[in-house]
């Protein structure tokens, strides 16, 4: 009976891990309709500011694009990794680990060995890993997601673009998953700064963009060009970051809802085994119980 016991207390264990993994999908399938949303919205806005400073980048140089248009010699560069501030969603944040320090390891080595390569965590997971390389590891932003909203992405841009025109930092990428479905989300690399003249809308293997087709947009500015661009790029900046975030937060509740599915889809398979177990151990007790009795029944006839 000890046996029945263990099994009876693994069906209860079972069943309790089941009703939260259940829960959760609940609500992160909640969260992800929102999240989703905003990322939606987003994009197109993001995408028509993006190709309007493409269709302009003939103007981004170092007299009129600024110093976040001016290419100069990578020896200090900044990664910002975005991922989440909870776990249980797969491997959303390993995904994001591991594409940093591949990146690390093969486009920045010889940076890595002068020390010059930092990363900025976004999300306390990210945080928690490249802590452990205090070689690498420039800080985090983890309370972001506390209230997101543009504004607290603007603080971190801000802070960003200072440094790089202080020269803290010749280049910038962002690390992140881009939301598709609630099922799939890629691990997207993007050059933040400086801006890119002729850099593809698209991240590799992407649609082509106007651009690539060969359309390209003829603009009217007033007051003039120079000023315009001045004020288009750090705003572009600030949205490239913005969007960047929203779709890691869509992709992150899409991928514990996934996640959180498949937990609770093995939590049933793992019921229906121990309850057959349990029956199975259930009945050789019940007919061995039986054989006792049949026993001592012949042998008092005897």
């Amino acid at each position: 009976m000890a046996n029945l016991k263990e099994v009876r207390i693994r069906i209860a264990s079972v069943i309790s891990t089941q009703q939260i993994t259940k829960a959760m999908k609940m609500v992160s399938a909640a969260k992800l309709r929102r999240a989703q949303d905003a990322i939606v919205q987003m994009r197109p806005y993001a995408a028509k500011l993006r190709e309007m400073m493409e269709n302009i980048s003939d103007s981004l140089d170092s007299s009129t694009g600024g110093v976040f248009a001016t290419a100069r010699p990578v020896n200090k560069v900044l990664i910002i990794a975005v991922n989440s501030n909870r776990g249980l969603c797969g491997g959303f944040n390993t995904n994001v680990n591991r594409a940093v320090n591949k990146l690390v390891r093969e486009d920045y080595a010889a940076q890595v060995k002068e020390g010059n390569v930092k990363v900025l965590a976004i999300g306390k997971k990210a945080a928690d890993f490249f802590n452990k390389q205090p070689n690498v590891y420039a800080g985090n932003h983890n309370d972001v997601y506390l209230k997101l909203s543009f504004d607290a992405v603007s603080a971190i841009a801000d802070k960003v673009m200072k440094e790089f025109a202080d020269g803290n930092y010749d280049k910038v990428e962002v690390v992140y998953n881009q939301f598709k479905n609630a099922a799939v989300q890629y691990v997207i690399t993007e050059q933040v700064l400086p801006m890119a003249p002729h850099g593809p809308l698209t991240p590799k293997g992407g649609t082509p963009n106007a651009q690539e087709k060969g359309m390209k947009a003829d603009y009217i500015f007033e007051p003039n060009k120079e000023e315009l661009v001045l004020d288009l790029i750090p705003k572009s900046i600030k949205i490239q970051l913005y969007k960047a975030i929203l779709d890691s937060h869509a992709s992150e509740h899409g991928a514990r809802m996934t996640a959180m599915n498949k937990a609770t889809d093995n939590a049933g398979d793992i019921l229906k085994a121990l309850r057959l177990e349990y029956n199975k151990r259930r009945q050789a007790a019940i007919t061995g119980e039986i054989l006792e009795i049949v026993a001592g029944a012949e042998a008092l006839n005897g």
